[in-house]
């Protein structure tokens, strides 16, 4: 598994922000209203991650023995999470795109357009933890490999 490149992250985003600006065209006049925290759920989320992340970086960091399989989840989840923040960012900002020139002429425009805000700052967390939680797994410069063997004869 390599590690999240920007390209791929740049593709979820855009993929999520093209469906969900057709569908918004398509049928906001038949979806119920945005709840405003609704994307809260993506932040709650980024927060634990980036706890995770710190957790993991300073017992790397001591020396302490993680096991291989858990870093490996770790990675797994940032990966994740990374790609469904990119792509929900892209739906986030699609709900943006949408109703922000339609805020004066709708009545619900302006009330979803705070709920496509807030979830466009909790899906940009999300990446962002995800980022740092991925970057915490690497194994540190210098590891074992750089020490010299003892010389012999």
């Amino acid at each position: 598994m390599h590690f999240t490149r920007p390209r791929e992250l740049a593709v979820a985003g855009l993929l999520g922000l093209v469906l969900a600006y057709l569908l918004f065209q398509v049928a906001y006049g038949s979806i119920p209203a945005l709840p405003l925290f609704a994307g809260i759920t993506l932040l709650v989320l980024a927060l634990c991650e980036f706890v995770l992340a710190f957790i993991i970086r300073s017992r790397i960091k001591e020396g302490r023995v993680l096991s291989a399989i858990s870093v490996a989840r770790s990675v797994a989840l940032a990966k994740a999470s990374s790609l469904a923040g990119s792509a929900m960012t892209g739906v986030w900002l699609a709900a943006f795109a949408y109703l922000f020139p339609r805020r004066d002429e709708l009545l619900a425009a302006s009330g979803d357009l705070r709920s496509a805000t807030v979830g466009i700052v909790s899906s940009a967390a999300l990446v962002a933890a995800a980022l740092w939680l991925e970057h915490c797994c690497r194994t540190p410069e210098g590891g074992d490999r750089d020490t010299d063997p003892e010389p012999t004869g």
